[in-house]
């Protein structure tokens, strides 16, 4: 992580509105309620957050998804990640593993109480993995055969089958109590996380305060206030001394905010191209959305599309610096195969390939063709992303010179889903959970849906990816995750079935009050939810 200080400007009609929405209600910050929120502070007893206004379609329930792409705030997890994103206990004081990999024996601690009082107990962590298994939720426990408690504070978490990831879900799956448990939770969350939520106005503002039941170590913050905003607005924030924390978008980080320091944080959080994989052949997803492209299926396109894309160029002109280059999915994670990374920029290797895979511009238009088959597509991004919008136009202009022209289009995500198995689409993923990799490339996960959107198809990686998943340990799965990226001779990366083409990963940048130590943040994942408040609970007021 590195740290920058640097200068901006803001529209004056973001800050205008801003204002009417913090000053709305009494409880939100305005400069007529000064002792709850200072206009140019913070304190401890309260800060402000300016961030994105994100998936909070369920309400906050973790059954249903809430917190896995981060701390789910109310509510405790049993394990979880410090800053090196190795494992450490959280609500569990324990946990062992079966020698066949299926049984998950938890001891969780014995003083834990939720925010009304009752307390935490086996049966509690049993009913929330239950009732996830049975919610079809965004949080994956398919694998869940039943969790029982077999005592006050063991539960027994039993497995059709081993599954080397599922350790993650006990570092997400934010536990729910049995007794206050209803269809309204997600509304009214009780948990026995470090705070608990006071008041939310969708699409605007939630407000939480510490949980004075938290079996932890108190948090310094008494009282959080999130400002539910697009980036924009967020600098917006941050600029008129509203926020003591904002996120905001690469092109405005190189901007610099009074008495805030920016916070460039490393994340997974990728972008990348996805390609159909097989040609279109009629082929129909169970919604109808038509399957393959005549194009891309081949080989060579991708290949060649790969070699030629400038990644670095990308970084430094599209995100400002803020970001790295990616050559797959899991780029700076323990898993990631080093071995398939490729040098950019390879114009003259990139028509090689497309020559040896028959492809050449007859008719002289600049455009290679095969058999007839000129070698164009459609590239799609969400309207609403101006970065991804930026990656796709620049990607185009980069392989024009090859020969390949993409169209460009923005689209909104209901006219993009029933397109994305068709036709090139950018896509942003990005996962502490290697799990991610298998949904992405198995070609099991090719249901119709955004898992293996492309329907990519391998039986050699399919057989790599289940040794993976099906391997005793995380640790253990390592080598198969980075043989199914590239082993010598197969994977599906670029010097394999380049499957995709990555692009970068983002870097996620926030300003933060000078006076606001947020300790040092993880390897963030994708953006979804609030990745920078994971070690929340740890965050210091440092001033007066």
């Amino acid at each position: 992580m590195k740290l920058n200080l640097k200068t901006t400007s803001c529209a004056a009609g973001i800050v205008l509105a801003l204002s009417a929405c913090v000053s709305s209600t009494p409880e939100r910050p305005s400069s007529q309620n000064n002792a709850a929120a200072p206009q140019q502070g913070g304190s401890s007893e309260q800060i402000v957050l300016a961030l994105s206004n994100s998936e909070f379609d369920d309400g906050f329930d973790p059954t249903l998804g809430w917190g896995r792409y981060g701390s789910p705030l109310f509510q405790s997890t049993l394990l979880r990640r410090n800053s090196e994103l190795e494992f450490e206990n959280d609500l569990a004081t324990s946990y062992t593993v079966s020698d066949d990999g299926k049984v998950w024996t938890v001891t969780i601690r014995a003083d834990a109480k939720f925010s009304d009082g009752i307390p935490v107990t086996a049966e509690d962590v049993a009913f929330t993995f239950n009732q996830a298994g049975e919610s079809g939720g965004k949080t994956d426990v398919t694998v869940l055969q039943d969790a029982i408690a077999t005592s006050p504070t063991t539960v027994e978490l039993r497995l059709k089958q081993p599954q080397s990831t599922f350790i993650n879900r006990l570092a997400t799956l934010g536990i729910v109590p049995k007794h206050a448990y209803s269809a309204e939770y997600g509304r009214n969350p009780i948990g026995s996380g470090p705070y608990k939520l006071v008041q939310w106005d969708e699409g605007q503002q939630l407000i939480a305060e510490v949980n004075p039941d938290y079996y932890g170590d108190a948090p310094q913050i008494q009282r959080l206030v999130f400002l539910l905003v697009e980036e924009d607005a967020a600098f917006a924030a941050a600029k008129a001394g509203q926020a003591q924390v904002a996120s905001v978008p690469q092109t405005l980080a190189v901007q610099s905010v009074d008495n805030m320091k920016l916070y460039d944080v490393k994340s997974v959080d990728n972008r990348g191209i996805m390609f159909p994989f097989e040609p279109n052949t009629g082929k129909k997803t169970p919604d109808g959305a038509a399957i393959g492209n005549d194009v891309t299926a081949d080989r060579a396109i991708r290949q060649a599309i790969n070699y030629g894309i400038d990644r670095k160029a990308l970084v430094d002109g599209v995100l400002e610096g803020y970001g790295s280059p990616a050559y797959g999915p899991v780029t700076g994670l323990p898993w990631e195969q080093k071995e398939a990374d490729i040098e950019d920029g390879q114009i003259d290797r990139a028509k090689q390939i497309l020559a040896e895979g028959g492809w050449s511009d007859k008719n002289g238009d600049g455009i290679v063709e095969k058999n007839g088959q000129p070698a164009e597509f459609t590239m799609l991004y969400p309207a609403s992303d101006s970065i991804r919008q930026a990656l796709a136009l620049s990607v185009a202009e980069q392989i024009k010179p090859i020969g390949i022209r993409a169209n460009v289009e923005g689209k909104s995500w209901d006219e993009i889903k029933p397109l994305m198995h068709s036709n090139v689409i950018l896509f942003g993923w990005g996962s502490q959970d290697p799990t991610e990799v298998y949904n992405l490339y198995h070609s099991k996960s090719a249901q119709g849906d955004f898992n293996n959107a492309g329907y990519y198809a391998d039986s050699k990686i399919d057989s790599v990816l289940d040794l993976a998943m099906g391997a005793p340990t995380q640790e253990e799965a390592i080598a198969f995750w980075k043989a199914a990226q590239w082993n010598g001779q197969t994977g599906f990366t670029t010097k394999g079935d380049a499957a995709w083409a990555w692009l970068v990963n983002l870097d996620h940048t926030y300003f933060v009050n000078t006076c606001l130590n947020i300790g040092t943040p993880q390897i963030e994942p994708h953006g979804h939810g609030w990745p920078i408040t994971a070690n929340i609970s740890e965050w210091k007021w440092t001033c007066n």
